[in-house]
């Protein structure tokens, strides 16, 4: 994925597992992701809301992803 000015972009899984401490909505997940041997580690936004679906993860997992990716898409 390319970023403006034609840098790339860190995979939106990557991202998401490098997030520690933020005391947000985004800390939960981001350390479920680190803890998931099968988290899709340079997955889209979309593998990861595949991965909390087949991992049953509750609506509030859901609105952390989409603030998450909101976060990712501004970088």
């Amino acid at each position: 994925m390319l970023a403006k000015y034609g840098q790339a972009k860190e995979p939106f899984g990557a991202w998401l597992m490098a997030q520690k401490d933020r005391g947000d909505w985004i800390d939960p997940i981001a350390a479920a992701a680190r803890a998931d041997r099968a988290f899709p580690r340079n997955g889209s936004p979309e593998q990861v809301r595949e991965r909390l679906r087949a991992m049953g993860a509750d609506g509030d997992a859901f609105a952390a992803l989409d603030d998450a990716e909101l976060d990712w898409m501004s970088f």
